[in-house]
């Protein structure tokens, strides 16, 4: 398997990301990131691309619009070892994304406070992420997805030594990906099964 070269990070959580990704840049990895996460990681130094810049496309509609495009998902989704993938990857200027760190809005967090409406709520439905999120695991042949940055330390340390990280690692964190977007969408389900559609203002 070839060395990875390409990382998208974008994190809520943002605990250890400056040492990840400092690792990142040492192994010679190009680091994409968009808004808050990519600004943490510029003010450690690190050189980060926006999102926007490797698409060509502008982050739109209050930031709902970012990373859902085929730059990054054909990057994502392309079967490497697919000659007939790897063909339509040139043909459309798309680029190998072997790398995918990202984790969800704190949906659950926002619920909390009493005071959240209906509309509040809504908008702390991440779409891109858990987007991005599945993409990389349904193609974990390929792609290494992290979601917990407990295992930051696992995927560098693989890195450093094959270049790339082991299938069973890449299986390991695709499982974890899963189980978090199921949890994500069963909360979000929950919460919402809860609005009076009768009472509340959103539907005046």
């Amino acid at each position: 398997m070839k060395k990875a070269e390409r990382a998208v990070i974008s994190l809520t959580d943002k605990s250890g990301i400056e040492g990840f990704a400092k690792e990142l840049e040492a192994l010679g990895i190009e680091i994409l990131s968009t808004g808050g996460t990519a600004k943490k990681m510029r003010e450690s130094g690190i050189a980060v691309k926006d999102v926007s810049e490797f698409t060509g496309f502008p982050e739109m509609l209050d930031g709902r619009v970012k990373t859902l495009h085929p730059k990054v998902h054909g990057g994502i989704l392309a079967q490497k070892t697919n000659p007939d993938h790897v063909a339509q990857m040139k043909q459309h200027g798309l680029e190998a994304i072997d790398i995918v760190a990202v984790n969800l809005y704190a949906f659950e967090k926002t619920v909390a406070d009493p005071s959240c409406t209906l509309g509040n709520a809504i908008e702390n439905i991440d779409i891109g992420g858990p987007t991005m999120l599945r993409s990389s695991a349904k193609n974990f042949q390929d792609v290494t997805v992290i979601v917990d940055p407990a295992d930051y330390p696992t995927v560098i340390a693989e890195l450093k030594e094959h270049g790339h990280t082991t299938l069973k690692t890449r299986f390991r964190l695709a499982v974890k990906v899963f189980e978090l977007t199921s949890t994500y969408d069963t909360t979000i389900a929950a919460w919402l099964n809860k609005v009076d559609v009768d009472s509340d203002p959103y539907f005046k």
